[in-house]
């Protein structure tokens, strides 16, 4: 199967401007991703999807092939199914081939390494779904416990019937992360979302699933890569 990894790293960022390519432990951020997915050794191809002239050069600085620019699905109220679906046919018309699979990588998820790539994607090729989403387990923040406050500090409970049980009573709830999606290219295609009638979960460490998109994620992850890679 011809598998390509798509990292998206669009230009425009309203929250910490031009994220994608700040720096991040020595290197461009975006350049984690890049690295990452040539180490693992799973991809025929590692393709930077992006707007911006200047993190299409930082991808080609670091290895990644970046042969054009993305022409559309690129603002800021695209989904990033929609990016992605629209470089995947970018690459196929470029190359002049069709992929298999395709893996869609935010480039501002630099804690998910070469490990957790190559774990998410054997994981993926012996199940038969259709797509595979990354995501952690919940830890100390339980959302079991999750509340709507109104403007009195009044709370409504979301889970009202587990407030008055232990955090060790109650099952495991997982959050999708942007890390890692991966998709046979058909059944993305077909339903224009990573999110197809036949998804899975695929559980990373909450470090490797974070992604950055304000100042205090950057800090936060600045300060887990020195807890993870110390």
């Amino acid at each position: 199967m011809k598998h390509i990894a798509i990292i998206l790293a669009r230009g425009g960022s309203k929250r910490l401007p031009h994220k994608n390519i700040l720096d991040f432990h020595g290197k461009p951020m975006l350049a984690w991703s890049i690295e990452a997915a040539l180490q693992s050794g799973q991809y025929d191809k590692v393709l930077v999807s992006t707007d911006d002239p200047q993190t299409a050069e930082i991808g080609r600085s670091f290895g990644a092939e970046v042969p054009f620019l993305r022409v559309s699905a690129a603002d800021d109220l695209a989904a990033s199914s929609e990016a992605t679906l629209a470089a995947l046919n970018q690459a196929e018309q470029f190359w002049g081939t069709q992929f298999d699979v395709v893996s869609q990588l935010m480039a501002n998820c630099p804690l998910r390494d070469s490990a957790d790539i190559t774990l998410a994607v054997k994981n993926f090729i012996k199940r038969s779904a259709d797509s595979q989403i990354s995501s952690f387990r919940f830890g100390w923040m339980n959302p079991w416990w999750a509340a709507k406050v109104d403007d009195e500090g009044i709370p409504a409970f979301v889970f009202p019937e587990t407030i008055k049980s232990r955090s060790q009573d109650l099952p495991p709830l997982y959050c999708p992360s942007g890390a890692l999606w991966i998709a046979r290219v058909e059944a993305l295609k077909s339903s224009k979302t990573f999110y197809t009638s036949n998804h899975t979960f695929h559980e990373l460490s909450w470090m490797s699933a974070m992604d950055i998109d304000d100042k205090e994620d950057m800090e936060m992850a600045k300060a887990c890569f020195m807890l993870k890679y110390r």
